[in-house]
């Protein structure tokens, strides 16, 4: 019985956890218009980067702030650095429940990539499961491709950081505690997150100038971080008390909230291309993940 209560109270963690990384989404897009979501996403992550080393200095101390494969770890800044810059920037550009639904594109790629890059074997169904997603992707982008051109691209480049990101958060496993390698990525995307910003405030395109963010612009970029690591936190949390595999589905509750925020304060009813693409992009997920949790049969000599 205390088992399955765990099982219970890992899906309630990670269902508050998914919410929130919904919730914060949503705070990014009410900034658009006020500040560029390049910006947004660099001022974000300075405070996440001040947020975490607080805690991990109290919790951890000094020996939190160890940097174990620099090399790997800037990869992975770098991929976090590139899937908020796309993501905030998407979010900026169209409805929510579109940029989210195409991000979810992100465990497919990580299949591929770490068939690629990692040697593991990317069975039939990683195949069939990135069709199936791809075919749901074009489907949710046909009319934003034809408003946005070559924009509508922005939640597509944010699911291939968070796939990098995964791959590279598996070859540094166990290197150190959650909390610190959350701390990793934020050294390292943050400062890449302000260089970009200021480049794209140099370019001289005005829906990138960047003046000094209005009082409300700064506290909202603070709500987003704290609900970001809130977030990731309670995820984490989940996976202590219920197995990842069990977790894993849970994650489509973004997409759920994603859309019911948005046609709630910004008024983007999702249309029928929408809804379907994104129910292509649920049903590749979710039957990868039930491909991945069925036993293989190993065979003589593996």
């Amino acid at each position: 019985m205390d088992a399955r209560n765990d099982v219970v109270r890992g899906l309630g963690f990670a269902l508050a956890g998914f919410a929130l990384l919904s919730f914060g989404d949503a705070v990014v897009k009410s900034m658009a218009g006020h500040w560029p979501g390049s910006a947004v996403g660099a001022l974000r992550y300075s405070f996440g980067l001040l947020g975490l080393a607080a805690a991990v200095g109290l919790v951890e101390g000094r020996r939190g702030f160890r940097l174990p494969r620099p090399k790997l770890q800037l990869l992975r800044g770098g991929a976090v650095a590139t899937a908020t810059f796309g993501f905030f920037m998407a979010v900026h550009l169209m409805p929510l429940a579109d940029a989210t639904s195409i991000t979810f594109t992100s465990p497919m790629l990580t299949a591929l990539l770490s068939a690629w890059f990692l040697n593991e074997r990317a069975g039939r169904p990683v195949w069939i499961a990135t069709a199936i997603a791809f075919a749901g992707v074009l489907i949710v982008l046909r009319p934003e491709v034809a408003r946005l051109g070559i924009a509508a691209g922005l939640p597509l480049l944010a699911a291939v950081g968070m796939a990098v990101l995964m791959v590279g958060n598996r070859t540094v496993s166990g290197l150190a505690s959650p909390l610190a390698m959350q701390l990793l990525v934020a050294l390292f995307a943050a400062p890449i997150l302000v260089a970009m910003a200021v480049t794209m405030h140099l370019s001289g395109v005005p829906a990138f100038h960047a003046d000094w963010p209005p009082i409300s612009v700064v506290l909202r970029c603070a709500l987003v971080a704290f609900t970001a690591t809130c977030g990731h936190f309670l995820i984490y949390m989940a996976t202590t008390r219920a197995n990842a595999a069990v977790i894993a589905p849970m994650t489509y509750v973004q997409l759920l909230v994603a859309i019911a925020l948005g046609w709630t304060f910004f008024g983007d009813v999702p249309d029928e291309a929408t809804l379907g693409g994104a129910s292509l992009i649920v049903v590749a997920g979710l039957f990868l993940w039930r491909s991945q949790r069925r036993p293989k049969a190993v065979s003589v000599g593996e």
